[in-house]
């Protein structure tokens, strides 16, 4: 157990774990505001630098298109120098471009920008990796999603937000086309603030700070561990079942404004309000998903954590296909708040299964699945691109996602791995009820 926590204690900052579940996800947070800041204000971006829907589509693309590379590295890199060093450097390097496109000029810098932005992306599998090596077996499935769903509303608030920093900014006599330069400060400097903090205050295990795998035997390197991960096919299966719904989510956040200004004649602040419900959504959504997984667990075990995570993304294939039909911005909002719900949970739930596929490879599992999410919101921002309109290619991408859940029923695991994690589920659960707890070495209220 190694001091992991049994319990998700939400207003305790005192341990270990619950100091870094509280810096990890905030510092999530901070990335998925930053991540998705231009977004909400394309409208305004579209007519003033006089964007074409293809450069559009290929913007979209590009602020998801590095992430897939960045998080199949940064996994390995967690493993091998520890994720509170990995975390602060990327928060401090990903401020950079963040800043930076508040000076793009062409489509093209604006491309180059827009391209850098996304490998902040990559603080997902991070964030990740940080509370599945800090929570017991029986808990980490609602850690890990409590986690990601608190730092990923970091997407809804900013499609609320930055409309509304841009229309403080003009009301203050500032240019709209100086206002949405100056909004993107922002979230830069907020990174850089974050950087500092959890450099500071985190820790990269339960146990304490470490500097790297040449302090600990036990950790293998970089390569290794992604080697590992690659060699498993079920890590490749919860990659395209991640693709299906992490996917769905980026797609939503970084199309949705423009289709409902489009398709349905709204503002740009109504628009982002009605796209920012849908990231908020995170907030309990995705640990709803991971704390029914671990529910599950407790009876069905690893088998229940699969069927589940199969009727979360067929549910939302259905819902996808509801929003693209709808005629009214009312009735387009219902729809997507239905189908974001099972997104979220199919999200939340697909994670509480990667602390479980290889513990000695987690960075790698961890990296590889993550960069599936991205995988998928490149693959439809192509789709967008090819179909005439929005809201056919978001009747296809439904139709897709429900196909894609029947991956989700091929991972499997052996009788042996099942055991395995089932006497570790019941050791948590002892320590956690205060059974055995010194033999443990876990105090029940960590």
């Amino acid at each position: 157990m190694n001091g992991k926590a049994t319990r998700l204690s939400l207003v305790s900052f005192s341990s270990v774990p619950m100091r870094v579940f509280h810096l990890t996800w905030m510092a999530f947070f901070v990335c998925f505001f930053a991540w998705f800041a231009v977004a909400p204000l394309m409208p305004v971006i579209r007519d003033q630098l006089h964007l074409t829907k293809d450069q559009i589509a290929n913007i979209n693309i590009a602020a998801v298109f590095v992430t897939i590379l960045v998080r199949l590295v940064i996994g390995p890199m967690c493993d091998r120098f520890g994720a509170r060093r990995t975390y602060t450097w990327l928060l401090a390097l990903g401020a950079v471009p963040v800043i930076g496109i508040a000076f793009a000029q062409t489509y093209e810098t604006f491309l180059f920008f827009r391209l850098c932005i996304g490998a902040i992306g990559a603080s997902f599998v991070v964030t990740q990796y940080h509370t599945s090596i800090m929570f017991a077996p029986n808990i980490v499935g609602t850690a890990n999603a409590t986690a990601a769903g608190w730092g990923n509303a970091g997407g809804g608030a900013t499609q609320a937000l930055m409309p509304l920093i841009l229309m403080v900014m003009v009301s203050l006599g500032v240019e709209q086309a100086l206002g949405w330069r100056m909004a993107m400060f922002v979230p830069g400097v907020l990174m850089l603030v974050m950087a500092v903090i959890y450099y500071r205050y985190a820790d990269d295990t339960p146990e304490g700070k470490i500097t790297g795998s040449a302090a600990r035997g036990d950790k293998p390197s970089g390569r290794a561990s992604f080697m590992a991960a690659a060699r498993d096919y079920k890590v490749w299966l919860l990659f395209v079942t991640y693709a299906a719904c992490f996917g769905v989510e980026l797609t939503i956040h970084n199309l949705a404004a423009i289709y409902y200004v489009d398709r349905f004649g709204l503002d740009l602040k109504t628009a982002g309000l009605y796209v920012g419900s849908f990231g908020l959504l995170a907030l309990f959504a995705r640990a709803l998903g991971g704390l029914i997984s671990d529910r599950i667990a407790h009876s069905r075990g690893l088998d229940g954590r699969t069927m589940l995570l199969f009727a979360f993304i067929l549910a939302e294939g259905l819902g996808l296909m509801a929003f693209a039909t709808r005629d009214s911005a009312s009735a387009a909002l219902v729809a997507m708040l239905i189908f974001g719900l099972f997104t979220h949970m199919a999200c939340g739930a697909t994670y509480s299964l990667v602390p479980f596929i290889n513990r000695n490879a987690l960075g790698g599992v961890a990296g590889i699945v993550g960069a599936g999410g991205n995988v998928g919101a490149v693959a439809a921002g192509f789709l967008m691109k090819g179909v005439a309109t929005t809201q056919q290619g978001l009747f296809v991408l439904g139709v897709t996602v429900m196909i894609t859940a029947f991956l989700a029923v091929a991972v499997r695991f052996t009788g042996e791995h099942k055991a395995d994690e089932r006497k570790l589920y019941r050791e948590a659960l002892a320590a956690r009820n205060g059974a055995g707890a010194d033999a443990i070495g876990v105090k029940a209220n960590a």
